[in-house]
């Protein structure tokens, strides 16, 4: 009996040993097209993740189902805006920002049909947009900008990527997109101009890496990795040595001309160690992710997005962006 308790130990020990060596899971990150999160492409395509010793899936997906996906545990992490990450986590799955990857600088765009030049020319028209997300916002902030409220426009839900059409069919007077929809909306839509863009509110929207709680509590040191890729991945892109190389790529990814991307790319500010230091650090402002998102907070209840308001400081933890710094 002895030595039959002392094989099923050796074999119990033997089972245990394998189970801690086995390897993990890569962690799988949703990512959509966005060039603040296309720069993916160009740390999988360097070997980025690779160098930092970590495991990563990338989940190329449309927007909206990329945040579905993490609702559904189907990812570990999404890239997605501080404000829809409140709206996910109040209505879905809770997540962290381990990273902010930049803040629209322009690519956001609220665009009107030929004749209307100005915001306040807007009053009594029809804007489309889709209903309570980022669009939605920067809308309002453009009104709040020129003396008017919600209530001087009537606003249309209208799919993001259906805005080029809605516009040039009369349907609407205006419409806010984000990039490449926005962009595609002015190419298309003879006389059509950007009335107010995300440039014009520096902060309004930041963009960042949201992991679930579940995968930053257990996986913690292996997203350092990730921040630390991601980093590195920026560093590449904004290097003059480098940049034309990573445009390249990127551009690979979403089909389009490496000297029209390289345009266009100007209108995402990517955000590196110092910048998301910056960004990170509290303040009721819009140069910090904290202030952007009580702002998104309080217009997410105010539209009955969403009934309680969120904890801020959980979706948002500077812990590993620091951590690199020292």
């Amino acid at each position: 009996m002895r030595i039959l308790g002392t094989c099923l130990k050796l074999v119990a020990g033997a089972v245990a040993l394998l189970g801690s060596t086995a390897v993990a899971e890569p962690l799988k990150i949703a990512y959509s097209d966005w060039p603040g999160w296309v720069t993916f492409d160009v740390t999988k395509e360097k070997g980025f993740f690779k160098d930092a010793g970590v495991e990563v899936e990338l989940v190329w997906m449309e927007y909206l189902p990329s945040m579905e996906a993490l609702a559904a545990g189907k990812v570990d992490a999404v890239a997605m805006t501080n404000g829809d990450a409140l709206v996910t986590g109040a209505t879905g799955k809770p997540s962290t920002c381990i990273v902010l990857t930049d803040y629209s600088n322009g690519n956001d765009m609220l665009v009107a049909k030929s004749g209307i030049n100005s915001i306040k020319d807007l009053k009594g028209k029809k804007v489309g947009l889709e209903l309570n997300l980022v669009e939605h916002l920067l809308v309002l902030k453009a009104l709040e900008a020129n003396g008017m409220k919600e209530e001087d426009i009537t606003i249309t839900n209208v799919p993001t990527n259906e805005t080029p059409q809605a516009l040039a069919s009369g349907g609407v007077d205006a419409v806010a997109a984000w990039y490449p929809i926005a962009g595609q909306t002015l190419k298309q839509v003879a006389g059509s101009k950007a009335l107010f863009t995300s440039a014009d509110a520096k902060g309004l929207i930041y963009d960042g890496i949201y992991v679930t709680k579940d995968s930053l509590s257990s996986r913690r040191a292996e997203w350092v990795k990730v921040v630390s890729a991601y980093l590195k991945t920026v560093a590449f892109i904004k290097d003059p040595a480098t940049r034309a190389e990573a445009v390249k790529i990127m551009a690979a990814r979403v089909q389009v001309d490496p000297a029209e991307y390289e345009k266009n790319l100007k209108g995402t500010f990517l955000l590196d160690l110092e910048g998301n230091l910056a960004a990170m650090e509290k303040k009721d402002s819009l140069d910090s992710v904290y202030g952007s998102s009580k702002i998104a907070n309080d217009f997410n209840m105010k539209h009955g997005v969403y009934k309680d308001a969120q904890n801020i400081d959980s979706y948002i933890d500077p812990s590993l962006v620091k951590e690199l710094k020292k």
